[in-house]
């Protein structure tokens, strides 16, 4: 292994986890840390996870979803001793790099990251406007064609005129439940 030198002080880095290990990973490598006194040499390890709005069995649910997966960020100085602790930490296969030499992240990199991860709740973009033809992808109405007669931005709902029986019925829907045609 050839030496590692610290030229670029105090950076950030891409560690390749299994995929799905991420937060065992983190949470092994906090541990190493602090049990081989490595706390002036890796400062931070992150899972980036953002929220996401999902519907699931017709209810609205946030769920963090990471951006990275297989990927845990640690902030560190790159010494022999700092890159042979994270590098042996069970379920890591190794730095983002060229061969042994891991490659730091840019500043403008991370902040556009760390700017991700702090959204506090995942804002409603709903793409259409009334009148526009809908299809309907979820629920009692699903592979239903409509046509948007109400918007809701605040609550991320809208109202589809569904043709039943030959009337047009209001059926209010969650702005994932409907595709644009």
């Amino acid at each position: 292994m050839p030496k590692q030198t610290s030229e670029f002080g105090r950076n950030w880095y891409a560690v390749h986890t299994y995929s799905g290990y991420e937060d065992a990973v983190a949470r092994n490598l906090k541990q190493r840390i602090e049990s081989m006194g490595m706390e002036d040499k890796i400062f931070n390890v992150l899972v980036p996870v953002e929220k996401k709005i999902k519907i699931k069995n017709g209810k609205r649910r946030v769920t963090e979803e990471k951006i990275y997966p297989g990927y845990v960020l640690v902030e560190m100085v790159v010494t022999d001793d700092s890159w042979y602790v994270v590098r042996n930490t069970p379920r890591v296969t190794g730095f983002v790099g060229a061969g042994t030499t891991p490659a730091p992240l840019s500043q403008e990199e991370m902040d556009v990251l760390l700017k991700r991860t702090e959204q506090e709740e995942p804002k409603f973009r709903i793409e259409v406007s009334v009148g526009d033809p809908v299809k309907i992808t979820d629920g009692p109405f699903k592979d239903f064609d409509g046509k948007v007669s109400e918007v809701d931005q605040e609550r991320g709902k809208l109202k589809v005129l569904v043709n039943v029986f030959g009337r047009d019925t209001p059926v209010e829907l969650d702005s994932l439940q409907i595709k644009k045609l």
